[in-house]
């Protein structure tokens, strides 16, 4: 049992991961699009799709900061002085963000600014959650403070900063075209169709980059048999790319989900593609889940908060979209 609960907890951050990147990815995604829309009306629309959950969305955030904090305190030690800077800026670009939320909709001559405000809050945020992302497959993690503090700034770690703000953005048209109507889903056909090449093509660089930067992920990789083992990965992905590109030239009403679950999936072949790299390491090359995990009394006294806890935030989450379903029009927003 002792060996299990690091590997439960690993579960755990990995499920608030993920969920937080899908929901929290589509609402950043629409403040990225916004230099896209110039109607204020439509970015108005724009934000009221997402305006009902997308404070609840970040709480999935703290979950996963929390919970590492608890479970692998050894792992939040090193990563967070490594990854200061752009954590710091990433949280930063979301309060920002969040402040530009509710001031907008009172704003009259100053709206540019705040719509200026949340578009770059968005992108930035973004970008920094993909250079974080970048840095940990990298296996960054030295003392601040030193020389080689900026370590985190790279061009592999920029090419994961970009990559996430065209998925978000991805996503977040992909959320438009199911919500939205009439010129405005136009609009965003227009806007996939475009951002989903870009992700196909960042997707390409950083698999293909990724294996060269350490030679056990490319032993893991290319190795025979794991070859063929993992092979259904990368074809599932390409296939779902493919059929995400046909579902956008070729758009019915009956299917105007189909893009959005689809840019999931793209989201989801691309984490477990991460898991495969860096099993078993929290801390890429340095740190397994069991040398970085707490006492096993530590594990299970957090696994009975996770247990009563987690539940009803998944409660919650599903109750907010099923309310707040729908089409969204003028003026029927959230405020």
């Amino acid at each position: 049992m002792n060996n299990m609960l690091p590997l439960i907890w690993a579960g755990l951050i990995a499920f608030g991961v993920i969920v937080y990147v899908i929901l929290d990815g589509f609402d950043l995604g629409i403040g990225i699009l916004f230099p896209w829309v110039q109607d204020h009306e439509y970015r108005s629309i724009m934000m009221d799709t997402i305006a009902p959950v997308w404070d609840g969305n970040e709480t999935w955030l703290v979950f996963g900061g929390a919970t590492l904090y608890g479970a692998f305190p050894l792992a939040y030690s090193t990563l967070l002085p490594a990854l200061y800077m752009p954590i710091m800026v990433m949280l930063g670009s979301l309060v920002f963000r969040g402040v530009a939320f509710e001031f907008r909709i009172k704003a009259h001559k100053s709206l540019f600014l705040w719509d200026l405000a949340f578009a770059g809050g968005s992108t930035m945020a973004a970008f920094c959650q993909g250079l974080i992302l970048g840095t940990f497959i990298q296996g960054y993690f030295l003392i601040p403070g030193s020389a080689e503090a900026y370590g985190w700034l790279t061009p592999f770690s920029m090419a994961t900063g970009i990559a996430v703000v065209f998925g978000y953005a991805l996503l977040g048209s992909t959320w438009l075209i199911m919500k939205t109507e009439n010129n405005l889903q136009k609009t965003m056909y227009q806007a996939a169709k475009i951002l989903l090449f870009c992700v196909a093509v960042f997707m390409f660089i950083v698999s293909i980059w990724t294996p060269f930067i350490h030679p056990d992920i490319k032993i893991r990789w290319f190795s025979l048999p794991n070859f063929f083992y993992l092979l259904p990965l990368p074809a599932a992905t390409i296939m779902t790319t493919l059929y995400a590109a046909y579902c956008l030239k070729h758009p019915t009403g009956k299917k105007e989900g189909l893009p959005f679950i689809l840019s999931v999936l793209l989201f989801i072949f691309g984490y477990i593609g991460l898991g495969i790299s860096t099993w078993p390491y929290i801390v890429p090359r340095q740190l397994t889940l069991w040398e970085a995990a707490a006492n096993p009394k530590t594990l299970l006294f957090q696994l009975v908060g996770a247990i009563i806890l987690l539940p009803l935030l998944i409660t919650y989450s599903i109750y907010a979209y099923t309310v707040f379903r729908g089409k969204v029009h003028a003026g029927s927003g959230y405020h």
